[in-house]
């Protein structure tokens, strides 16, 4: 069996006004719903088809205590529940206690996946007793239109058993892979598809046999493996990151060196170029198309979970330069931190 498609994620906070506060204020996502329950209460974002639960509350302490605030839940959408349930057990997933009443499995580190129905019309996450917010539009609204991929941190040594893993317990094919190396450290990935192209995870890794560097930072701060970053498809990616810088979401910045290589590498795009330097938006392609790409800085005390804006112009990849530029930016930024 295969998931579908990611239902919504959850993201577990100990400031949900503020974590509230950065999508709704920061990126324009809408409140659309509220559930609250004898140990914590949720608050459900949409913009475009993608759904955000933010939960606090005593339920939450205990990933909370280990990891701070981050992605506790991807929920996946399944063609057979059951199906997937079974052979996501067999394939090593540890069953879980069902919080809402769908079951739930383990993924990576404490992350879990609740397992739900695939129903292209469904609304909000099922099993709890959601309120409607007051004129919560029906429709979708904003720039954003779909989650194009999240991004995996996972110790070093441990992408083939994951990989492995998520084609077992959920269909899901290796669509592609890089190694950077920068300096006297390196990162390893892995990208993992299911069928429907709608689930992709991006599993990155240390090299262990290479310096520390920011993702050995990142599973030290984050108490070991968890999302690293949330991947949010926009149709133009050059007006939706000025809105929301404007609107106080911060950004990782560019040195002016990348874009004079970058005049360089894309000839045909110096126009455009112009416009990617004042916006501080790297840019790739592959024999698909172009891709452009902005990241956020991380607006949690640990450090951690961070967000990204990306437009495909007819690419398929992860702006394979780009995935150098990233870990370079991260770098930088985690250095000017001390």
């Amino acid at each position: 069996m295969t998931a579908h498609d990611i239902a919504y994620v959850e993201l577990y906070t100990k400031d949900a006004p503020s974590a509230v506060d950065y999508f709704v204020e920061g990126m324009d996502f809408t409140r659309v719903a509220d559930c609250v329950q004898a140990d914590r209460s949720s608050i459900l974002l949409r913009q475009g088809e993608t759904h955000i639960v933010i939960t606090s509350g005593r339920g939450t302490w205990k990933f909370l205590d280990q990891h701070g605030d981050g992605i506790a839940d991807l929920a996946l959408a399944c063609d057979d529940v059951d199906a997937t349930y079974a052979d996501a057990v067999a394939a090593g997933a540890e069953p879980l206690d069902p919080v809402y009443g769908s079951p739930v499995v383990s993924g990576f580190g404490d992350v879990t996946h609740t397992l739900v129905a695939h129903a292209p019309d469904a609304r909000w996450p099922a099993g709890r007793r959601w309120v409607p917010a007051p004129q919560a539009p029906h429709g979708p609204t904003g720039r954003i239109r779909l989650l194009d991929h999240v991004a995996v941190c996972v110790e070093g040594g441990s992408l083939s058993r994951y990989a492995d893993f998520y084609g077992a317990a959920f269909g899901m094919d290796r669509y592609s892979s890089e190694y950077v190396a920068v300096g006297g450290q390196a990162m390893d990935s892995v990208v993992v598809r299911s069928g429907t192209g709608r689930v992709t995870f991006t599993l990155v890794a240390p090299d262990p046999v290479k310096d520390p560097g920011q993702l050995d930072a990142f599973l030290d701060r984050n108490g070991g493996p968890g999302v690293q970053h949330l991947a949010f498809l926009v149709d133009e990616i050059i007006p939706a990151v000025a809105e929301f810088r404007g609107r106080g979401v911060e950004f990782l910045s560019t040195p002016g060196t990348y874009y004079d290589l970058l005049a360089e590498r894309f000839a045909d795009m110096r126009e455009e170029i112009t416009e990617l330097r004042a916006g501080q938006i790297l840019a790739d392609r592959d024999e698909w198309g172009h891709l452009l790409q902005l990241f956020s800085r991380s607006p949690y005390e640990r450090n951690t979970l961070f967000y990204e804006l990306i437009q495909r112009q007819g690419s398929r990849g992860f702006g394979s330069a780009n995935i150098r530029a990233l870990y370079e930016a991260v770098e930088r930024d985690r250095l000017a931190a001390g």
